[in-house]
């Protein structure tokens, strides 16, 4: 039987996303650079601010954002859901201050884009 390991985002800047994320989600962090890391992306050209790749760790899966060159602009087939632990508006409200965008407004649900546009939806915790 599969096991989901990892959700994957494509992204034109995987830092700049995965920070957004990691503040976005309890529990989430970028994943630590250590030094062999480091090492390894400096003699690729890359620091960690331009990794191609960078990972998001949490107690549920890992989420990965990788870059692409271009971004299609056709709506995904995948999108998260998160639950407001409070007030669905105070949720709204600390996820602009990290960089997301209201797209709209619903009784049960609010549907955001994060920082490049890939559309979420922040439900109110009894939804």
């Amino acid at each position: 039987m599969a096991r989901l390991k990892e959700i994957v985002f494509d992204s034109l800047y995987p830092a700049s996303l995965a920070r957004f994320w990691a503040a976005a989600l309890e529990g989430y962090d970028v994943r630590p650079y250590d030094d062999e890391e480091i090492a390894r992306l400096a003699a690729l050209g890359y620091t960690h601010e331009t990794d191609p790749c960078v990972m998001v760790d949490g107690p549920g899966p890992s989420l990965c954002f990788q870059c692409v060159e271009e971004l299609r602009p056709a709506k995904g087939r995948v999108h998260l859901d998160v639950t407001a632990p409070g007030a669905r508006r105070d949720e709204l409200i600390r996820l602009m201050a990290l960089g997301a965008t209201i797209r709209d407004d619903h009784e049960d649900f609010t549907v955001m884009l994060d920082p490049e546009g890939n559309p979420f939806c922040v439900q109110d915790p009894r939804a």
